[in-house]
């Protein structure tokens, strides 16, 4: 039975080991620096943990890491993380694992360990049989021994038979699984009481200046700004110069001429073409169309076509038969043309739209080409410059001289990061302001647009809150949003407090929405994001809630809990989802408790100074 078990699933561990450590490779890390595998960085019982095993589980880690882009590129990059912990806490797991396998005399055959390798892709040459020589060099590229993966394949298969020995069988709570179900289905009624500026009972005063230093001593961080870099730079782009650079009428006439079809455009329609195979069938699908027994979208439908199958769009007279052309075209009163002779067989058109001849003159379009022309010509231009730039950045000149030289022009930044106006709105310029040092050389760098710049880090400012007197207006209007927001919250507290007294919700005078099966996930458009959430916590119909917000306070009334429907598909689909989720967090607590107690009751012997010297062949 044993051996079944492991003939049916790999374990995670397997995987990990064949494609992880495989593919991988971890030649010219040092690692045939511990000899073989007696050297141990610990045990659990009677099963060790090799320095080799820690040496690959890290450089994997690394190299899945560089893979995805992830943030941890070296072991000390690892080690602040924690991660390296994590590595040697799993492999301490896996050698749980395998003295409890051991104990209990669970292991697979020769046979069984020459199936796994086999059939595993990375060990087959191009015909899909396995090659022998690829295996070997593939071991050796990852540091092991024949004898040693296999018989580390022979621990991996016999884990997996413990573990599903451990997990197998779990049965999932019917009662958790309906209640999740529950839960997540159950959808709320209610009504909502909208509290605005206007329902005040007075109107906001203006913040005295007392009442302003006091809110700027107490909320200071709210106006910080942050660390700014003070760069100067020179730049050109092809608007300063476009309006200088010449541009033969010729050139923009011919222009013109070329793209005379973007500006001369005959009378069009918007059409429907539908096809039929013979001319009896068209002639009666009009009849039943004449007779009304049936419409367009229907006869459509009828064919196995959609509306996207039979759209023409934008059709001129050339683009149809002659004989159509001339019947489409002089007829501006149908809708339902035919049927006529198309190129595909006799057909029923459809008149969408009608859209008359259109003509831009050369004189309304000459501006337009113009720019365009005097722009490419700005480009070429600046391209011509780009030696000359070159030349005098090498020869030691600033960017201020270089402005004063050629046609770039200079300016000064305080730029931070999301600045985007002017020469801060090109992705180039802020990843160039955002990577300077302090004494870099300025270098020639290019725009989107065919402009060039080149910066100079003066200085790097600090975060810092500007002086009151400078940020007044700001602080101003933050304490009047903070005042209106306390206000409004006073007022629907009042509201909701004098019910009793003033009669229901709908006698208040205020505005007034119905939110119909409303599910925990959705959210009111406008209405803060807490408002449903804080519905959802209401016990009972006609309970209600004060929800504040920056421009309304909202009064919500529970009006009915709604219970999900059983038996729809959507709900069948849920119930499955969270039975598998379910079952698969029991089964990961259950295994995790049973390693930790295999391991307690066993105990765990870690060698540091091992640990120590694997780790200082990693950089």
């Amino acid at each position: 039975m044993a051996r079944r078990a492991g003939k049916r699933k790999l374990s995670d561990y397997f995987v990990w080991a064949i494609l992880a450590l495989l593919m991988f490779g971890l030649a010219g890390f040092g690692i045939g620096n511990f000899g073989n595998s007696a050297v141990q960085v610990g045990s659990v019982g009677n099963a060790s943990i090799s320095a080799n095993a820690y040496a690959r589980a890290i450089q994997a880690e690394l190299r899945a890491q560089a893979a995805e882009g992830g943030p941890y590129q070296s072991l000390t990059d690892l080690r602040n993380a924690g991660l390296d912990r994590a590595i040697l806490e799993g492999l301490v797991a896996r050698a749980a694992l395998t003295h409890e396998a051991g104990e209990m005399s669970l292991s697979v055959g020769d046979e069984e360990v020459a199936r796994q390798i086999t059939t595993t892709s990375t060990f087959q040459g191009i015909d899909g049989n396995f090659d022998r020589a690829g295996y070997e060099l593939a071991l050796s590229q990852a540091g092991y021994g024949v004898e040693e993966f296999e018989e580390t394949i022979r621990e991996d298969v016999s884990r997996s038979i413990l573990q599903a020995a451990v997990i197998g069988g779990l049965p999932t709570p019917d009662s958790f699984t309906e209640i999740m179900v529950a839960y997540q289905t159950e959808t709320r009624s209610f009504t909502l009481a909208r509290v605005t500026e206007t329902d005040l009972t007075a109107g906001l005063a203006a913040a005295t200046p007392e009442e302003l230093q006091e809110y700027y001593d107490e909320n200071g961080q709210r106006f910080e700004r942050p660390e700014s870099r003070t760069i100067s730079y020179a730049w050109i782009i092809p608007d300063m110069i476009m309006d200088e650079v010449e541009v033969d009428p010729a050139a923009i006439r011919a222009l013109y001429d070329e793209r005379i079809s973007e500006y001369v455009q005959p009378e069009r329609r918007l059409l429907e073409r539908l096809v039929f195979p013979s001319q009896e069938e068209a002639d009666a699908a009009r009849a039943a169309l004449d007779a009304g027994e049936t419409d367009y979208d229907t006869l459509v439908e009828d064919r196995g076509l959609t509306l996207d199958d039979v759209d023409l769009g934008e059709t001129a007279a050339t683009d149809l038969a002659a004989a159509a052309a001339e019947v489409i075209f002089a007829d501006t009163e149908s809708e339902i043309i035919g049927p006529l002779e198309s190129r595909f067989g006799p057909a029923l058109f459809r008149i969408n739209a009608v859209l008359d001849a259109t003509e831009v003159p050369y004189e309304d379009a000459a501006e337009h080409l113009r720019d365009e022309l005097a722009e490419d010509a700005a480009r070429r231009a600046i391209d011509d410059m780009l030696e000359e730039l070159d030349d005098l950045l090498a020869g030691g000149a600033t960017l201020e001289e270089l402005a004063e030289e050629t046609a770039m022009q200079f300016g000064t930044i305080d730029w931070f990061d999301g600045m985007d106006q002017g020469i801060a709105a090109y992705d180039s310029f802020a990843e160039a302001a955002a990577a300077a040092q302090d004494g870099d050389f300025p270098e020639l760098l290019g725009l989107s647009d065919g402009g060039q710049f080149a910066l100079r880090l003066d200085a790097v400012v600090p975060p810092s809150i500007p002086p009151l007197e400078e940020i007044e207006a700001e602080v101003a209007a933050a304490w009047r949003a903070t005042q209106l927001r306390i206000r409004l919250e006073e007022r629907a507290n009042a509201v909701l407090t004098n019910l009793a007294l003033t009669g229901s919700l709908e006698d208040q005078g205020l505005a007034l929405t119905t939110e119909d099966q409303i599910r925990r996930q959705d959210f009111i458009p406008d209405a803060p994001p807490t408002l449903v959430p804080q519905v959802f916590q209401l016990d009972a119909p006609g309970d209600m809630v004060v929800i504040p917000g920056a421009r309304a306070a909202y009064i919500a009334r529970l009006d009915s809990i709604n219970q999900g429907t059983r038996g729809t598909p959507e709900v069948a689909a849920l119930q499955g989802l969270f039975g598998a989720q379910i079952a698969n967090s029991i089964a990961a607590d259950v295994f995790e408790a049973f390693g930790q107690a295999l391991e307690t009751e066993i105990g765990i012997s870690l060698d540091s100074a091992v640990i120590n010297a694997v780790n200082a062949q990693f950089p």
